[in-house]
């Protein structure tokens, strides 16, 4: 990898400060021939075709449903900033999902604003143009176009986004000067937040982040889309990985998440989160994300995986498989209980039922089947009303999915876990058990084993509609979905 000949500036300094030199770069300096012999000879990149998003409406649609809810007050959205990996490596950006759900952009450095005006708020992206080639920043600066890519011009990206676009370097002026009721979204940009500092208060901005989780608990049609083809891209994971389990237990957990992430990155943008491939006792970690151990045949593999889309819809999924192929006695019997709690669980999914009905329909399954193994005492009231079940069982049964794994995070408790479903709604259903290989409490047959099933449910107007149900959940339909997958392999 090579470096760049300085440490990037910040948008706030790009005008004011002249690029740096790194400290121990090869070359000394920049001769004044050479300078300005990078500054001519390019010719004209500027893109005059582009065609608006496909999301164009329903980001749109957002902003107004937001105008609507703040009247007369300006609010500020940042999409948030580089961050170090370590000394002058970044991580890849990923922009916030409460700018990306407003304008479709995903660039780093760049802020919404939208301002009040008489019926309602006019909308600005604030972003870095093009790199300067009279300064030297496009080849010079670590974050300069011939570095890290062309980025587009503010003409470009109002045609992108169909919003009013302009340099993000003026807005922390703009912002100190500005004067009326301002609310921002918090956590992605200090800069913009210290801009604001003496103009916002911690209630008003946390009202604004909760009113935009909250938006997010009913997807419209654009979003259902994207969920559905994050899905379909994850089931495609699926098959891949049952294709070279060999190649696993010739290795470790890492050729799983290796051959998973290669389908992530060559159809959708990334992986939604850190993929969970945990195989043998490293299934009864609930988020087991080292990924470093053994994968035997005659284990269990507990994958929980999804692909996230260009648009940062992502998908979440998890299958139990028998590494071997085969399902050993004591294995389908703590995995068919799993699958009928599930069932349980999906069944409960419908408009008008409320949000945690399926997770009790699919606790009472599986309290039910350890009071029927003998593991704990019954009856089955009694040990759901002291959650006695939660030994084994660990975790709620679902959440909301979207443009986070766990979305709409930030709303309100009456609106999310005690509310009722509605149609456009998609959540989670993965009831498991778990049987940690050092409890004594249960027989030593079931020490190790950890069971789930997890699919992405979306509420329909008249029930539920499984967008994961291209891959198999019965047991004996796993099995002959692996054999039939090796065959194919082999």
């Amino acid at each position: 990898m090579t470096v760049a000949e300085e440490l990037p500036e910040t948008p706030e300094t790009a005008e004011e400060e002249p690029i740096k030199q790194r400290k121990n770069g090869l070359y000394p300096g920049v001769s004044d021939e050479l300078a300005e012999n990078m500054k001519s000879g390019w010719a004209d990149t500027e893109l005059r075709d582009l065609q608006p998003i496909a999301q164009v409406a329903e980001t749109a649609a957002r902003r107004s449903a937001l105008s609507a809810r703040f009247p007369g007050e300006r609010l500020v959205i940042p999409a948030g900033n580089l961050k170090t990996r370590s000394n002058d490596t970044d991580y890849p950006f990923r922009a916030s999902v409460e700018y990306a759900y407003l304008t479709g952009n995903q660039v780093e450095d760049g802020v919404l604003v939208l301002e009040p005006v008489t019926d309602g708020h006019e909308a600005t992206i604030y972003l870095l143009p093009r790199s300067d080639r009279e300064n030297g920043e496009f080849w010079l600066s670590g974050q300069g176009e011939l570095w890290v890519g062309r980025r587009h011009s503010l003409t470009e990206s109002e045609a992108l986004y169909g919003i009013a676009a302009a340099d993000v370097r003026e807005l922390a002026d703009k912002l100190r000067e500005a004067t009326g009721p301002v609310r921002v979204v918090r956590g992605y940009d200090a800069g913009i937040e210290a801009a604001l500092t003496d103009k916002v208060t911690a209630e008003r901005d946390e009202e604004l982040r909760v009113v935009l989780s909250e938006a997010r608990l009913v997807k419209d049609e654009f979003e259902i889309g994207e969920l559905q083809k994050a899905v379909d891209s994850t089931v495609r994971g699926f098959e891949d990985v049952v294709k070279v389990l060999d190649k696993a237990e010739a290795t470790s957990e890492r050729y799983i998440e290796g051959t998973f992430f290669l389908r992530a990155r060559v159809e959708g943008n990334d992986v939604g989160y850190g993929s969970i491939c945990a195989a043998g006792p490293h299934a009864c970690t609930l988020h087991w994300v080292r990924n470093d151990g053994p994968v035997r045949s005659g284990d269990l593999l507990l994958l929980d995986a999804g692909v996230e889309t260009h648009t940062y819809y992502t998908a979440d999924v998890t299958r139990t498989l028998p590494v071997n192929g085969r399902y050993s006695e004591i294995q389908k019997k703590i995995y068919d209980a799993v699958y009928e709690a599930q069932e349980a669980g999906i069944a409960a999914v419908k408009p008008g039922a409320k949000y945690r009905d399926f997770h009790d329909a699919s606790q009472r399954v599986l309290a039910e089947k350890l009071v029927e193994w003998g593991l704990v005492e019954g009856p089955v009231e009694r040990v759901l009303e002291l959650g006695l079940q939660r030994r084994w069982t660990l975790h709620g049964t679902g959440h909301m999915l979207g443009m986070d794994v766990h979305d709409c995070a930030a709303a309100r408790v009456e609106s999310y876990v005690d509310g009722t479903l509605e149609s456009g709604m998609v959540l989670t259903v993965e009831p498991g058990l778990y049987f940690q290989a050092d409890d004594l409490t249960v027989p030593e047959e079931y020490r190790g084993i950890g069971v789930r099933i997890e699919d992405d449910i979306l509420v329909t107007e008249d029930g539920h509609r499984n967008l994961s149900d291209g891959l198999p959940r019965r047991s004996e339909e796993v099995e002959a979905w692996m054999a039939s997958l090796k065959a194919a392999a082999s």
